[in-house]
């Protein structure tokens, strides 16, 4: 980005940005492609600096990435907050000894998995994954840092689908930010 273009952009440009796939993964679903956000180095810049700038004074000292969109923000923002990065992945993974947490579907159950020594006791973590639809998968997320020790210092979406309520999901006191509000 050239010195002389704006420092942001707000949250409707960074929206236009997003491909809209209809009938994806099955019909009736309008899916959300932040892919062509993150490739339009403009607005991927946007973004990070939108949620360093949120969570700089929040001493955080690890930023966790949920596979798979999540692990692209959740470097560059660590790399940014001068922390570590952890990533929580789907069964089989990962090499070490793992924790598991479980959440719902709309048909079924699913996991997530974090390495054991991933967090100290007592460690600021901040969760970071694209998009909050129904919450299962960042409530899953919160267990394991809990699990773990650690404290959840924030939990961070580029896009929360507001319509799916999601946050019924996330324990009510958890600190949410969403860039992108889609109602």
């Amino acid at each position: 980005m050239g010195e002389n273009n704006r420092a942001e952009l707000t949250a409707k440009e960074l929206e236009a940005k997003i491909r809209l796939v209809p009938d994806f993964p099955k019909k009736g679903v309008l899916f959300l492609d932040l892919t062509t956000l993150f490739d339009d180095a403009e607005a991927f810049k946007g973004v990070v600096d939108i949620l360093v700038e949120k969570f700089k004074s929040a001493r955080i000292d690890h930023v966790a990435g949920i596979e798979a969109r999540g692990f692209v923000l959740a470097g560059a923002v660590a790399y940014r907050l001068g922390c570590g990065v952890t990533m929580i992945r789907k069964p089989g993974k990962l090499p070490w000894q793992t924790v598991s947490e479980s959440y719902e579907l709309e048909y079924g159950v699913n996991e997530i998995h974090i390495h054991t020594d991933a967090f100290k006791p007592g460690d600021r973590v901040l969760l970071l994954d694209d998009l909050l639809a129904t919450g299962g998968t960042m409530g899953a997320a919160i267990r394991l840092t809990e699990k773990l020790g650690a404290k959840v210092a924030g939990v961070a979406f580029v896009v929360e689908l507001c319509f799916l309520n999601g946050l019924k999901n996330l324990p009510p006191d958890q600190k949410v930010f969403s860039i992108i509000k889609r109602r």
